[in-house]
């Protein structure tokens, strides 16, 4: 199919570009940017208003589509998502997480190794890329683990992880406590050119806590996580790196101190990149009402301090990205007390939305900086962006692209999710913000119709 967008604003970091204009996409590919762009044949045609949605996207030879209002991102890139697959996808699949992540404006996301089995070598890591090419519509890459079975007592086959196609390793869902064994993964990821993704949480610390340790979790009756929990693991990390040159890449950033941490660290010359979630920048423990599940998630709210610095560490390029940590459970798993229940909220279909609500309209991002930290930015960070050609909007680039209307109001609703997960505190928040056309390769993978 030829898919002419005409008349949207062009958001694409690489080339900073921010205009008004026209893409042609021919066969996987961005073949023309300019004004006034048509077909190079008399293809059949049929225009389709980006805002509002409608017609038949299947039949055409090629499609029209006015993107007037909306704006066209290089497709977004998500290095931490939970697609719980193989073992667990009672919970989540590759196949209904890549459709959540299209539907969100994905067209890349990096899949986290805590599944049963864990994603520990090589054989595991085919098994989700063969899966994926025959049932997602986007790209899936999945993430290693650090150690055999996540038991943090041997290293696991990174080498041959990353020769089947890993970016890159983690231990995520927990921390690498024995240091001897994280400093022998970082000079490995260092020899192998790959991040380590670190989850920074001293266990020893947590003590039972599921909500941050502040007025708040004695409001709920609830035990406390303190910042100390992050920040410890955080600077023994960011001192690993340091030392061996590896590229470290901090996960799901919640605290001041980390992101403190980070700047300092970036100034020295460590190789550090750090992503935030919408939720840390979304809301504060404050905003908890209750003893109520949906608020449960690893790191926990913070306080609003913590919320600040994480939004300064964004609009000051401190924190390079936003990553979604999807982390969908079934009903039942998110029922009852906080105390019992499990950690974790989705995150792929409501990202957008919070991101233009919460940063872009406030201006505290602009709708360039927006495209750097959830494309451009992550495809950097797993150096995507020459291997793939993710993250950037050129010609002869693979056409992954995502068109999304700032300006149109919706109400979150959880039952309408792609997702089979619908753990999530914002159902039935109204935000402004939709994601209308994911393209992935040049081949329509998403389509907001209405009903959606």
């Amino acid at each position: 199919m030829q898919i002419l967008i005409r008349h949207g604003r062009l958001l694409d970091p690489e080339s900073d570009t921010d205009r008004v204009t026209d893409i042609l996409i021919e066969d996987g590919k961005v073949t023309r940017i300019g004004d006034d762009l048509t077909f190079p044949a008399p293809y059949r045609r049929e225009v389709v208003m980006a805002v509002g949605g409608g017609g038949d996207v299947s039949s055409d030879d090629s499609m029209e589509i006015d993107a007037s209002g909306c704006w066209v991102m290089p497709g977004l890139v998500d290095l931490h998502v939970h697609l719980r697959d193989p073992g667990l996808t009672y919970k989540e699949d590759i196949g209904t997480g890549s459709e959540a992540a299209a539907r969100g404006g994905y067209t890349t996301i990096c899949a986290m190794p805590n599944t049963r089995p864990v994603i520990d070598m090589p054989d595991k890591v085919n098994y989700v890329r063969f899966k994926a090419a025959a049932l997602s519509p986007i790209h899936v890459m999945q993430i290693g683990a650090i150690t055999k079975g996540q038991k943090g007592e041997q290293l696991a086959d990174i080498r041959g992880m990353v020769d089947a196609g890993s970016p890159a390793i983690s231990e995520d869902g927990k921390s690498v406590m024995n240091a001897k064994i994280a400093l022998e993964a970082f000079r490995e990821a260092a020899s192998l050119k790959i991040p380590v993704c670190a989850h920074c949480e001293d266990k020893n610390l947590v003590n039972g806590g599921v909500v941050n340790d502040d007025p708040n979790a004695k409001r709920l009756n609830l035990p406390g996580i303190t910042n100390s929990t992050e920040d410890v693991i955080t600077a023994r990390d960011l001192v690993l790196a340091a030392e061996t040159g590896a590229h470290l890449h901090l996960c799901h950033v919640s605290t001041r101190g980390a992101v403190e941490m980070i700047r300092v660290a970036k100034a020295h010359g460590v190789h550090v990149t750090a992503e935030v979630c919408p939720h840390h920048f979304s809301m504060t423990s404050d905003d908890i009402p209750r003893d109520n599940p949906q608020y449960k998630m690893n790191p926990p709210l913070r306080t609003p301090q913590d919320r600040d610095a994480l939004i300064e560490g964004l609009r000051d390029g401190t924190i390079d990205c936003i990553a979604t940590d999807h982390a969908p459970h079934a009903a039942n798993e998110k029922f009852g007390s906080m105390k019992t229940c499990a950690f974790g909220i989705v995150g792929l279909e409501t990202a957008v939305a919070l991101t233009v609500t919460k940063l872009v309209e406030p201006g505290i991002l602009t709708p360039l900086q927006m495209a750097q930290v959830m494309s451009t930015g992550p495809a950097r960070a797993f150096d995507l962006m020459d291997q793939y050609g993710d993250g950037k909007i050129a010609e002869g680039n693979p056409a992954d692209i995502v068109v999304i209307d700032p300006g149109q109001e919706w109400v979150i609703d959880k039952r309408k999710f792609a997702s089979k997960g619908s753990n999530t505190p914002f159902d039935g928040w109204k935000v402004r913000g939709r994601v209308k056309w994911t393209i992935c390769e040049g081949e329509i993978v998403y389509h907001d119709e209405p009903g959606n």
